[in-house]
């Protein structure tokens, strides 16, 4: 997809290059055959706009020092009619590129002229990548960790169908195993313990309020009929009736916090429909597995793995990672996602190399599942780790948290770093309204903006567009800068998508404020040039927009007032 700074890229590759054959051409510099090179942002603006070492990749072919490669280059480099006014050799032989007005006011009719599709691509071209987070335990409430989760993985989602993928999201129900054996028991004592059964509840059982509350609901309207029929048939009863409350419940409060899913998948259908039964069989004919003391081995060793592990137990129960491979095998083999992402906590780094070495035995590209590793949240108050919540006193949880801080903070603080750093929350901080909480740094750059639309509005003079012409008048620093950030979009949304990211877009919004109150401070909208005046708020309109877009893919609200 052509953007300003992809034209402004193969200019730089087109002029270098023509100047290299002009050179040879006439003599200045020996034939040879051109070679590929970089275009590259400098570190430092000084050292000019774009960078390209492309008379040091041909050092070796004219046996020539570079800076008389350079020199020969930029003797041989007409920049008119390109978006560059000047360029020249430095260092090693670097050769730095200096951006004209023409690259700034393309890059605000470019704004003006995809408008919401503004800072899109297509490097995704159209496959389809499923994200699977959060996946919380059903058996419970959600926790800080899946408050964390849920803002990455739902703005990874956004971050890749802006990247042109056709992107779905997916929770992954546990309503198999361990966890739902001890539901069912944790259900049934406290179930008894209400018609005076005195059996305590076992240390490992789970002993929140929200499996009374279960049990009590239960009995108000089905009475003891639970106490007069078997164990197994009483547990059942109380996690047919649990189970599917709690999921409801998931799904209300994700929907608070502005996650809504395509699909819920249930771990329980692998069972029922034979799914994990048959990948153990495939691994099997494929001759990856052995039996080992009754028990059924993967032959991790030969995929890399530290050691080989047990699929099926010697009492014939499956492992907890058996309906994990039959899963990711659904996602990639039967319906055929062409990338599947996982967005984990961090404590599964080791599990990860497993199911992929599982993939890999049973013919899939292991490289199609891609796991974001997520780091451990802090939640902080005066320097201090914070554990419960003012409100109710209790752990804090998905829904606590949302009452303790704005949902637009919640999402832009779980998402301001890359998920593999430990992440520390101010509460204080998310809720101050200051320049030095980013969110609402961001939400009144974009309110202050549009007061600016109103007051001109108001005074009878409502913006009615630009001209290139009056664009090519912003040449200050502050305006320059502000432009260049806006211009890089689609860049931090392709690199975003490439190493599965969404913080960068996060820090592309702070950045963005930042740039255009240092543009408000230091230039003035309602200068009495018409020309000037019609430049700058086309700058401010840009900025609107494009603001708006990327607080809009991390579902943050962008207000009109604050």
């Amino acid at each position: 997809m052509n953007t300003t700074v992809t034209l402004a890229q193969e200019q730089i590759t087109t002029l270098t290059q023509n100047a290299l054959k002009a050179a040879m051409a006439d003599g200045t510099l020996p034939e040879a055959e051109l070679l590929p090179f970089k275009v590259e942002i400098p570190a430092d603006r000084k050292n000019g706009d774009y960078a390209t070492n492309a008379a040091m990749a041909h050092a070796r072919a004219f046996r020539q020092a570079p800076m008389k490669i350079a020199g020969a280059i930029l003797d041989h480099l007409p920049l008119e009619g390109s978006y560059f006014e000047k360029a020249e050799a430095a260092g090693a032989g670097f050769l730095n590129f200096f951006l004209a007005p023409a690259f700034y006011a393309d890059v605000l009719e470019e704004i003006k002229t995809k408008g919401e599709g503004y800072g899109r691509s297509d490097i995704g071209s159209g496959k389809r990548a499923l994200v699977e987070f959060v996946s919380a335990n059903p058996t419970g409430p959600m926790h800080v960790g899946n408050a964390r989760g849920g803002a990455i993985g739902d703005s990874l989602a956004e971050l890749l169908t802006w990247a042109g993928y056709e992107t779905e999201r997916e929770f992954y129900i546990n309503d198999g195993g361990n966890q739902i054996e001890k539901f069912g028991l944790s259900l049934d004592i406290r179930y008894r313990q209400l018609f005076g059964d005195p059996i305590e509840m076992p240390e490992d059982s789970y002993h929140g309020q929200d499996i009374i509350d279960h049990a009590q609901h239960y009995a108000e309207i089905h009475g003891d009929a639970l106490m007069h029929v078997s164990e197994t048939e009483r547990r059942k009863a109380l996690v047919d009736y649990a189970l599917p409350l709690n999921i409801a419940g998931l799904e209300r409060d994700l929907l608070k916090y502005k996650i809504k899913y395509d699909t819920w998948f249930k771990e329980s259908t692998l069972h029922e429909s034979g799914a994990a039964k048959h990948v153990v069989e495939l691994l099997t004919e494929r001759g990856y597995t052995y039996e080992l003391d009754g028990a059924v081995w993967f032959k991790a060793e030969q995929f890399g793995c530290e050691k080989d592990f047990v699929l099926r137990r010697s009492n014939g129960f499956y492992t907890y990672i058996v309906p994990d491979i039959a899963y990711h095998y659904n996602k990639l083999c039967i319906r055929n996602f062409d990338m599947a992402i996982d967005v984990l906590g961090a404590d599964h780094h080791g599990y990860v190399p497993r199911l992929k070495a599982a993939l890999s035995a049973l013919g899939v590209d292991a490289n199609r599942l891609q796991v974001v590793l997520m780091q451990m949240v802090n939640l902080m108050q005066d320097g201090k780790p914070v554990k419960l919540s003012k409100r109710s006193g209790k752990a804090i949880t998905l829904v606590t948290l949302l009452d303790e801080m704005p949902i637009d903070a919640a999402r832009f603080f779980f998402n301001l770093r890359e998920a593999n750093t430990h992440c520390d929350i101010d509460l204080e901080l998310a809720v101050e309204q200051s320049a030095q909480n980013p969110v609402y740094y961001c939400q009144y750059a974009h309110a202050r903006i549009c007061s600016i639309f109103r007051k001109i509005a108001d005074e009878g003079a409502a913006y009615a567009g630009f001209t290139k012409e009056q664009a090519l008048l912003l040449t200050t620093e502050e305006e320059k800068n502000l432009i260049r950030h806006l211009a890089a979009l689609t860049g931090e949304v392709e690199q975003g998508a490439k190493t599965l990211d969404p913080s960068r877009l996060t820090r592309y919004a702070v950045e963005l404020a930042t740039l255009f109150h240092k543009f408000y401070n230091a230039c003035r909208c309602d200068v009495k040039n018409a020309d000037l005046r019609a430049a700058r708020l086309a700058l401010c309109d840009s900025t609107r927009k494009v603001l708006g877009s990327v607080l809009g893919l991390l579902k943050v609200e962008a207000p009109e007032k604050m």
